[in-house]
């Protein structure tokens, strides 16, 4: 993989860089390599797995009595 170094970043920037990748749980380094990617490349698409995992979980009541009868 190619490095690439930025200097001369306002303090500001780096100060919300630092921010916004501890609010996500990540590395300085990770988040900006993901606002990088994304600016270049556009959003990535979720995974089918990541897709299903995001979709809300709807629970439907389930009934406790018998089973009905069907007429055949």
């Amino acid at each position: 993989m190619a490095q690439l170094i930025v200097r001369n970043i306002d303090e500001k920037v780096v100060i919300a860089l630092r921010r916004r990748a501890a609010a996500r749980g990540v590395s300085a380094e990770a988040e900006h390599r993901q606002l990088l990617e994304t600016a270049l490349l556009g959003p990535r698409r979720p995974s089918f797995k990541e897709y299903l995992e995001s979709m809300p979980k709807v629970e439907t009541p389930r009934s406790r009595s018998l089973p009905r009868k069907i007429r055949l």
